[in-house]
């Protein structure tokens, strides 16, 4: 499938509890994409390469939610027109595993079945809370609280 861009906005936006940036993404690129059944995509912002989901908006239609990091890594700021180009995910369920949390998996192989057996939204948040902290203490603490309440079936999570 060819890569569909365009010009767009970047505009503060988001959920109200996760105030971020947004890019509306037009009509007839959302269906060239699939349509209503296009989730994931991935291409260009800027000349920089992203892998993100296709997130309904209120009333229809569908945007894009670039974080603050994404914004510094391709150089753009709210209030600004950026360029996109887009194609459907080849791997829409694929996860980029930090190596903390790799690592803890493969010690636990209770543990990795039992994420294997996640949704890939929950596979991402977890990859992404791990990937995050900033320090190496915080990541492997993270990945191994996080293998142990998976090897135990619990919430990856909830404590307890």
């Amino acid at each position: 499938m060819p890569m569909h861009s365009f010009e767009a906005y970047l505009e503060a936006g988001g959920p109200s509890f996760m105030p971020t940036q947004v890019v509306a993404v037009p009509p007839l690129t959302v269906e060239a994409l699939g349509g209503k059944s296009a989730r994931r995509v991935v291409g260009t912002l800027n000349g920089y390469p992203i892998r993100l989901s296709l997130l309904p908006q209120t009333g229809g239609g569908r945007y894009l939610m670039i974080n603050k990091e994404l914004c510094l890594a391709a150089g753009v700021q709210v209030g600004q027109h950026v360029q996109l180009s887009l194609e459907p995910d080849p791997e829409p369920d694929r996860v980029d595993l930090p190596t903390e949390l790799a690592e803890a998996l493969e010690a636990w192989p209770e543990a990795e079945h039992n994420f294997q057996l996640l949704s890939g939204a929950m596979r991402r948040a977890l990859a992404q809370h791990i990937s995050t902290a900033r320090q190496a203490e915080t990541r492997a603490r993270r990945a191994v609280e996080t293998a142990e309440r998976l090897a135990r079936g619990a919430h990856p999570f909830r404590k307890g």
